[in-house]
């Protein structure tokens, strides 16, 4: 209702006397305003632990997307921005951006179409909005409990029977296929194939009775509100407003790395292939995607002596996350102190102020969520609760953010022990929430990770460098049975050559990913259906492994709503984030280096999107970008690469 209010009284200026503050400003403040109401829905949705206050969550999100795709509607508020930029102002930096973007979400909301078609798209984006959510909602929902028997189980460490909920009867253990930790760890360490095979398929058909006509539906309207909309396809409505540009080039880039990296996959396989014919004594044996992991795990184990079990001892979950906390603080100019929760959705819930260590200015707020329970989010992210802006005061509004995160929970002998994948994940994690926090920017789009699709990832994947480097792992990881006990040098160096021997298999497994969403969202003909199972299943097994023919990926890959015609971007930003460590790297302090971390802080995470994220990348490297870096640690020759089509080049 406030932001109705505004908004009419945006609507309801004189023409002739408009100014940039009446219109663009105040459409920025109204629309910044409603986006907190929104944020604490979201957060209700994915974290209570209330069945109807999430549900109530749910609806008021669905309420919330729904007016917000009407805002763009709003003809007398178009009229006067549009009023105000026929007087061609004289604006310049983060005020002509703001003028600028906000004139090209007009376009791209079909301002410019006949009043009829315009409706058309306003209706269709409202009803995309709602079945986003529903694809969200059957994901969360699809809970898969799986009864294995120990002997099923062969294989898996102790600590897994420890772990609560998993011992359920007297030979009967619960796994469940949806909890991201409990799959990967089976998958990681169950010697029966068929155990594998077993979670695999039902992991990989989660969601596929509700979701995959949901998502052959929100496809079809994606492709026809594209078309409306005079672009060819999905895939470039979705670039234009990213540094890819244009599906196509999101496309070339992929398909030259699923190329550039074909000698080194197939290595890899054909590494892995070995063990398995040798393990089941048939000669025939094929490694199958339920394989993958398993015999990953297996080969380092044997030819790096990384045993992943046995590394968790070294990470308890307190210890890590004051240790990053440390190596955050001292690099970024940082301060963080734990403070009373004023409200707990849950008893362990923790809250932390963070301040400038040298001005003691007040720079925002954290809540941690860190372990998982049943109907919350299930995997990692930030959620923004309050995101940074220049309030009309002239006061800034500081950041509050949420880290909602599903950690292994302590057992009643031990605490919490993360596998190193976990840890790299959480100095990921956080890196979005600091981005969140520093930031500068004086409107509420340009603010903290508000910044393009393609890029967002970086400034966190550059932070994942930390966690493999020896200085930096001496300051906080130690066995939590004799804390003098730290990870010697020679195992280190081998889980970064066990890194690089399986870079091969992860990366065309994330291609893979990158390469069927791109799919999914290219040119299709407006009256075709949609066949989302049928565009997909292919792909990964052309581009990674064989698959069961019965599974489903697509049904539980959340990414498709929200990374939609964007999950490219990762690997597009893991390029810009190689090459940003390099200035760590080449720093004097290394990880450690405070001159590079808070030039990070000044060039990358303050500026958000107030600027051309390609100026705030070339300011913190000090020269154009470039994507050999990246190719070297994922083990591209550049021979076999075409770095032409990088984000180098954009």
């Amino acid at each position: 209702a406030k932001a109705n209010t505004a908004l009419d009284q945006i609507g309801a200026q004189d023409l002739g006397k408009v100014t940039f503050i009446s219109t663009v400003v105040a459409l920025d403040d109204l629309i910044y305003q409603a986006g907190l109401a929104a944020n604490r829905a979201s957060l209700i949705k994915e974290t209570n632990t209330n069945p109807a206050m999430r549900s109530a969550g749910e609806n008021a999100v669905k309420a919330f997307q729904e007016w917000a795709v009407g805002i763009d509607y709003r003809e007398d508020v178009y009229k006067a921005i549009k009023a105000f930029a026929d007087t061609h102002p004289k604006l310049s930096g983060e005020d002509a951006k703001l003028l600028k973007e906000t004139l090209r979400d007009y376009r791209r909301a079909g301002l410019d179409l006949a009043p009829d078609q315009r409706k058309e798209v306003e209706q269709l984006r409202k009803e995309l909005s709602k079945l986003g959510t529903d694809f969200d909602t059957n994901i969360v929902k699809a809970n898969a409990p799986v009864i294995f028997t120990k002997a099923d189980l062969d294989g898996m460490p102790e600590s897994f029977f420890a772990s609560p909920g998993i011992k359920t009867g007297d030979d009967a253990y619960t796994v469940m296929a949806n909890v991201t930790w409990q799959f990967n760890t089976l998958q990681e360490n169950a010697k029966s194939e068929a155990t594998r095979k077993k979670l695999y398929v039902i992991r990989e058909t989660l969601a596929k009775d509700t979701n995959v006509p949901v998502l052959n539906q929100m496809l079809a309207l994606r492709n026809k509100i594209a078309l409306r909309l005079g672009y060819k396809s999905w895939d470039d409505f979705q670039t234009e407003v990213k540094m890819a540009r244009t599906g196509a080039n999101a496309k070339k880039y992929i398909s030259d790395l699923v190329t550039g990296i074909q000698p080194k996959f197939d290595s890899e396989v054909a590494e892995l292939q070995k063990l398995k014919p040798a393990d089941t004594n048939d000669p025939k044996a094929r490694i199958e995607v339920w394989d993958w992991r398993y015999y990953s795990n297996q080969r380092n184990k044997q030819k790096y002596d990384v045993d992943k079990e046995a590394l968790r001892a070294y990470f308890p979950f307190q210890k890590v996350l004051d240790g990053m906390f440390n190596i955050y603080q001292n690099i970024f100019g940082l301060k963080f102190e734990k403070v009373a929760v004023p409200y707990k959705w849950i008893d362990d819930l923790q809250l932390y102020l963070v301040t400038d260590s040298a001005t003691g200015e007040p720079l925002g707020m954290f809540y941690l969520d860190m372990f998982p329970r049943e109907g919350k989010f299930n995997h990692f992210a930030q959620f923004d609760i309050i995101s940074g802006k220049l309030l009309p005061d002239g006061k800034y509004q500081r950041p509050t953010v949420a880290l909602i995160c599903n950690f292994p929970p302590a057992n009643a002998d031990k605490p919490s022990l993360l596998p190193h994948s976990d840890v790299e994940t959480l100095f990921h994690e956080f890196g979005h929430a600091l981005h969140s926090i520093v930031t500068r920017a004086r409107y509420g789009r340009f603010a903290g990770t508000h910044v393009p699709g393609d890029f967002v990832e970086a400034p966190s994947q550059m932070l994942q460098n930390w966690v493999w480097d020896k200085k930096v792992l001496d300051t906080f990881a130690a066995d939590y049975r004799d804390p003098s006990k730290k990870i010697p040098a020679e195992i280190i160096k081998k889980m970064n050559d066990a890194k690089l021997a399986n870079a091969g298999v992860f990366y065309r497994r994330q291609f893979a990913f990158a390469s069927l969403d791109l799919a999914l969202h290219d040119q299709h003909a407006e009256d075709a259906s949609y066949d989302c199972v049928a565009i997909s299943n292919p792909i990964l097994e052309k581009v990674f492994l064989p698959i069961d023919p019965s599974t489903t990926f697509v049904s539980y890959f959340g990414h498709l709503n929200g990374y939609d015609a964007g999950y490219y971007g990762y690997a597009w930003a893991d390029a810009i984030a190689a090459d940003m460590a390099t200035v760590f790297e080449k720093a004097k302090d290394g990880y450690f280096d405070k001159q590079a971390g808070l030039r990070l802080r000044r060039e990358i995470y303050e500026p958000g999107d107030s600027r051309d994220v390609n100026i705030s990348i070339e300011k913190f490297l000090g020269r154009k970008q470039s994507v050999q870096p990246f190719l070297k640690k994922i083990g591209i020759n550049d021979k076999n690469a075409s770095p032409t089509s990088s984000p180098a080049t954009r």
